[in-house]
């Protein structure tokens, strides 16, 4: 075998990750030397999106770099996640962007990187990796909410996120590296193997550095009290980037708190699940009462992000496969049900008007009763009511925390969920038993009923057929 015959299958692993670079610099070239085939952008990193997610199911299991990045059915799961956050979001992004009159094309290379940096996370097999792909993800997210410099609100956002996130790595970055100091490597199977020995454990700055390691985790999947940055945040930036913000991010963050957490310190799970549990009760609480009292649609569908985040905190604290597999079908749903919430958000807003107010959603099922409609499928899914995919996977998430002994926290989360049903079905009450304030119709372009369609088809789809799923991240985590 030739030099570069050994140096291509040594990248082999991380193509999927390299065609995307590719892909993004080709939007760069594109929108600097065609700027009048703009409207191009999106259909390109669509089908850039989709040709990665071939590359991604057809990838063969197995280690890159020395088990460096790890190609497995974990990984993949997330992956799929990620990308269909990405394609869904790019569907619904061109009516919105002439809306708010949007037109830098470098939105479109900015969400792609961002992905690249999500892919690098979901198959981290070293904390290095791991760092490399937060910050990857991070940067142009940072970006994105500031892309909007017409208004003041985006670039107020982009601050907060930027300093606050600079914080949360810092504590990521000094637990791991007191992770390194302890075992003298960076590798999470080699560090898993270590703790089974027991002779880290007793060690204070293990314990420390597992604090520092939870709480930076915690700020990537917004989960109190690491949550303070969200609702500013969601509400400040356009709302494009506050609905992939909510999802592939909020994913990605998932991925390495469970690869980290539930795979390479399953042995310590009697030291961190309790702490979890309190973050999952704690993170439920402040998003779902916060919630309540918001007249902002966005900012409450910030806090509802929040809550969902202590939900699928519960599949983790299990420590079971069957809790890691309830959480990844959980995020499953979220990914259509929250991105189906937004885009309906989107559809909303006219030129000069953001219509972000729930006042701004009386009537809806007059001016436009599909949209009244895919809305009510969404919101009835976040509340988690059946037959919708949103039942199923909270079913799925309380009965593996409640089959883990922690029948409290339990019930507190239905407690939780049940107050959800009173600010989610009030959008509902405003849609369908008010009055319209104004006569102008919804009027939803062919991306953004694509998005629709996809959404509802999942959100439905996931609720009455919910088995393949649970099945699939099942044996997705038994080949671990």
């Amino acid at each position: 075998m030739t030099t570069a015959a050994i140096q291509w299958t040594a990248m082999a692993p991380i193509l999927p990750e390299l065609f995307l670079v590719g892909v993004a610099v080709m939007l760069i070239g594109f929108d600097l030397f065609l700027p009048r085939q703009r409207q191009l952008l999106p259909w390109m990193t669509v089908v850039g999106a989709l040709a990665a997610l071939g590359m991604v199911l057809g990838a063969q299991p197995g280690e890159g770099f020395g088990g460096m990045f790890v190609i497995d059915g974990y990984a993949t799961i997330f992956k799929i996640i990620c990308l269909g956050a990405v394609i869904i979001t790019t569907l619904m992004s061109e009516h919105f962007l002439r809306i708010i009159n949007l037109r830098q094309g470098e939105y479109y290379s900015l969400l792609v990187l961002s992905l690249v940096g999500m892919l690098l996370m979901a198959s981290a097999g070293d904390l290095m990796v791991l760092y490399l792909g937060l910050e990857l993800m991070a940067l142009p997210i940072y970006a994105l909410v500031g892309l909007h410099k017409k208004d003041g609100r985006t670039s107020e956002a982009a601050i907060k996120y930027f300093l606050m996130g600079g914080f949360a790595s810092a504590l990521l970055l000094f637990g791991l590296s007191l992770f390194y100091g302890l075992s003298g490597t960076t590798n999470i199977a080699a560090i898993s193997e270590l703790l089974s020995s027991g002779d880290l454990v007793a060690s204070p700055v293990f314990l420390a550095a597992l604090g520092l390691i939870i709480a930076g985790f915690s700020f990537k999947v917004a989960a109190a009290p690491f949550h303070l940055w969200t609702p500013d945040v969601y509400e400040g930036a356009p709302t494009l980037v506050t609905a992939f913000m909510s999802v592939g991010p909020k994913a990605a963050g998932f991925a390495i708190f469970g690869r980290v957490v539930f795979l390479g310190f399953a042995d310590l799970q009697p030291h961190w699940a309790p702490v979890l549990a309190f973050m999952a009760i704690l993170t439920m609480g402040i998003g779902n009462i916060t919630a309540l009292s918001q007249t902002s649609l966005k900012r409450m569908l910030a806090y509802s992000s929040v809550a969902h985040a202590g939900y699928a905190l519960l599949g983790l604290l299990a420590g079971t496969a069957e809790g890691m597999a309830a959480t990844m079908t959980y995020l499953v749903v979220y990914l259509f049900m929250n991105l189906g919430a937004f885009a309906i958000l989107m559809a909303l807003a006219q030129p000069g008007r953001r219509c972000e107010s729930l006042e701004d959603c009386k009537g809806l099922a007059t001016r436009s009763p599909l949209a009244a409609a895919l809305m009510l499928i969404f919101l009835f899914s976040l509340t988690g009511i059946p037959p919708t995919g949103g039942f199923i996977g909270k079913f799925y998430l309380l009965k593996s925390a409640f089959m883990a002994g922690y029948s409290l926290t339990v019930v507190a989360a239905v407690i939780f969920s049940a107050i959800s049903a009173y600010f989610y079905l009030r959008v509902v009450r405003y849609m369908y038993m008010d009055d319209p304030q104004e006569s102008t119709p919804v009027v939803l372009v062919p991306g953004m009923k694509a998005a629709l369609y996809l959404c509802a088809l999942g959100v439905l789809g996931l609720g009455f057929f919910p088995g393949s799923l649970l099945q699939w991240t099942l044996s997705a985590l038994s080949g671990m």
